[in-house]
């Protein structure tokens, strides 16, 4: 029973409802402001700029767009400008000063068809190298983007001469632990994953999931990669070991049925790389702790090594909607702070205790 006392709670803080339906959801980083991104229902995009008072949220600010805005990053701009990067379900990819948010800082056609997912590296300290962008759509190709340089991607990942389009559901960075080292993640609604180094411009590694990719990210962007987390379609995520790459079998992997309907996204702790949330379709958010193996990698019978999967193990659960929860985010700076968007059209700041006695 002592032990069941430490375990985190999550508590929902402050709900609000929303009059539209929300896609992403984001805080600003260095404040206690958090974004909301989505749709009207005149079919315009939205974000709003919220604050956190206590146990209320004040809506500061309130954007229209043409398109409705799917996702977005402050990956790839420093702490000082903040700048926000959105993919809309135009295609576009747009650069917004929040300050003077009438006409982005930085547009481009990106995709032909809406973009599901985008990550950005390079900016708020997180991760070595350019402030770049990757954008993840419906047309079948993943773009890494510069906004210092118009127009054109700095890295296009699309489908080989007579390979069928799969849209991309979901990218992630990772492996920016200096100038040179970088890789992009991305998730397809087949099952594929793909691992892009954009060092080498080349394929690294795929594996098929046997079910839709919804979310992949990695533990951390600015290290050396450590492990990778990808949630599926059908309620399934697995771990797997980034450290060791076998010649054949890949990277070694443990898989956790965490629901019966889909987990939406997978979002890891900032202040501790071993605890992540995910998000589900069932309106419930599920909290885990993995387990590193006692060795992480072992040599096969050709001497060649290979990754050895730890364990997870699940802290904590709550539903708090009936609706699926779409969306998650950490705060960067408050330990166990977080916000998450639902299709119930509500917004849901969550406090998560006893994160430094795990």
């Amino acid at each position: 029973a002592a032990a069941g006392l430490e375990r985190p709670q999550v508590v929902s803080h402050v709900q609000q409802a929303l009059n539209y339906t929300v896609f992403d959801c984001k805080w600003v980083p260095r404040s206690a402001r958090l974004l909301c991104l989505g749709s009207a229902a005149r079919g315009t995009g939205l974000v709003q700029l919220y604050e956190l008072h206590g146990a209320r949220l004040e809506l500061l600010r309130e954007m229209e767009k043409p398109k409705p805005i799917k996702c977005g990053t402050f990956g790839a701009t420093s702490l000082q400008q903040r700048y926000l990067a959105t993919g809309d379900f135009d295609g576009n990819l747009n650069i917004w000063n929040l300050e003077a948010p009438e006409i982005p800082v930085y547009s481009v056609k990106g995709h032909k068809e809406i973009i599901n997912s985008i990550d950005g590296v390079g900016g708020l300290g997180i991760g070595e190298g350019a402030p770049e962008i990757v954008t993840g759509s419906r047309d079948g190709t993943v773009k890494v983007w510069d906004p210092r340089q118009n127009d054109t991607p700095v890295a296009n990942m699309e489908p080989v001469q007579g390979e069928s389009k799969r849209d991309c559901w979901t990218v992630a960075f990772g492996n920016a632990y200096n100038q040179e080292e970088r890789v992009v993640c991305a998730g397809y609604d087949n099952g594929d994953i793909k691992l892009f180094d954009l060092k080498t411009m080349s394929l690294r590694w795929e594996t098929n999931i046997k079910n839709g990719v919804c979310s992949v990210e990695f533990d951390r962007k600015d290290i050396n990669m450590n492990k990778l987390v990808a949630t599926s379609l059908e309620g399934k995520f697995h771990v797997f070991d980034m450290r060791t790459q076998h010649p054949t079998k890949g990277f070694a992997s443990v898989s956790e049925k965490a629901q019966k309907s889909t987990i939406w996204q997978v979002r890891h702790l900032p202040q501790n790389r071993d605890i992540f949330m995910t998000s589900g379709g069932s309106g419930s958010l599920h909290l885990w702790k993995y387990e590193y193996p006692a060795q992480r990698s072992k040599k096969d019978s050709e001497g060649s090594e290979m990754g050895v999967a730890g364990s997870v193990c699940l802290l904590q659960n709550v539903t708090l909607s009936t609706q699926p929860i779409s969306s998650l985010d950490w705060s960067p700076d408050k330990k166990g702070l977080c916000v998450c968007g639902a299709f119930d059209q509500t917004v849901r700041v969550l406090i998560v205790t006893k994160l430094n006695k795990i």
